[in-house]
C-alpha cells in the first residue's frame, strides 16, 4: 500500500514498539491514532509523534468500540490496525498464579481479539484493510518460566491464522511480526534483567519491518516475519 494513504490505529503505543511504529508510519506520511491506558503518557506521546490519541484499555469492549469511532472520526476512515498492546508475565509453573495467567490473557489475547473483531467489520465492508499482530518469538516456541506469556502469544498466532483464512477473500492482509527480545520498558516492568543492551534489538528495527510489510503492493503480503538480533551475546 501507499503509506501516505494509510489511516492507522496502533494499540498500546505510548512507548516501546508501538510508539516507534507510530513514529515511523507518521514520518512516512500516514495518519495515525494511538491509544494507551495512561493519560499522562498518552498526552506526551501524541504531542511528540504528531498523532491523534485516545485513552483506551483494549481489554474492554466499550473502549475498543470508542477507539474505532474516534479514529474514523479523526482520519475519515481506517485501513490499518497494528495490534501491539501487550504485557509480560513470567515465572515458573509452580509460582504462576491463576490471576497472573488471566492478566496476560486479558490484554495479550482478549484485547487483540476485540480490536481485530472491530477492525474486521470495517475492512470487510470496504473490501480492503491490513492487520499486523505483534506476536513474539514466544509465539513460536516455549521456554522455562514462560507459561503465562507463551500461552498468550501462541494464542496470538492462532488468531492470526484464523483471521488470515477468513479475511483474505475480502482483500484484507493479516500479518504477524515476531520480535525476539527488544529493549523497552516492557523488559523492566516484567522484572527481567537487561544484559548486552548494545547488541539487543531496539523498537526501531520492529518499526522498520512493520512499515516494510505494509509498503508491499496490495497484490501480495508477508504473512509472518521474525526479527532476531544478529549477535545478542
Amino acid at each position: 500500500m501507499n503509506i501516505k494513504e494509510a489511516k492507522v490505529i496502533v494499540t498500546g503505543a505510548t512507548g516501546g514498539i508501538g510508539y516507534e511504529i507510530a513514529r515511523a508510519l507518521r514520518k512516512a506520511g500516514a495518519q495515525v491514532v494511538i491509544c494507551g491506558r495512561d493519560a499522562g503518557k498518552l498526552k506526551n506521546a501524541t504531542g511528540e509523534l504528531d498523532v491523534f490519541g485516545i485513552e483506551a484499555d483494549v481489554s474492554k469492549q466499550t473502549d475498543v468500540i470508542e477507539l474505532f469511532r474516534f479514529a474514523i472520526e479523526q482520519m475519515g476512515g481506517i485501513n490499518v490496525l497494528v495490534n501491539n498492546a501487550g504485557i509480560g508475565v513470567f515465572g515458573s509453573l509452580a509460582d504462576t498464579s491463576a490471576e497472573d495467567f488471566q492478566k496476560a490473557w486479558e490484554v495479550n489475547v482478549k484485547g487483540l481479539f476485540l480490536a481485530g473483531k472491530e477492525a474486521a467489520k470495517h475492512f470487510i465492508a470496504q473490501k480492503h484493510g491490513n492487520i499486523i499482530n505483534i506476536g513474539s518469538t514466544a509465539a513460536l516456541r516455549g521456554y522455562a518460566n514462560g507459561s503465562a506469556y507463551v500461552a498468550s502469544k501462541f494464542a496470538v498466532s492462532g488468531l492470526t491464522e484464523c483471521w488470515r483464512a477468513e479475511l483474505r477473500p475480502h482483500n484484507v492482509r493479516v500479518m504477524q511480526i515476531n520480535p525476539s527480545e527488544v529493549i523497552t520498558d516492557f523488559i523492566a516492568k516484567a522484572g527481567m534483567e537487561i544484559k548486552n543492551e548494545d547488541n539487543k534489538l531496539k523498537p526501531e528495527q520492529i518499526a522498520h519491518l512493520a512499515v516494510s510489510m505494509l509498503s508491499m503492493d496490495d497484490v501480495g503480503f508477508i504473512p509472518d516475519a521474525s526479527v532476531w538480533a544478529t549477535n545478542p551475546w
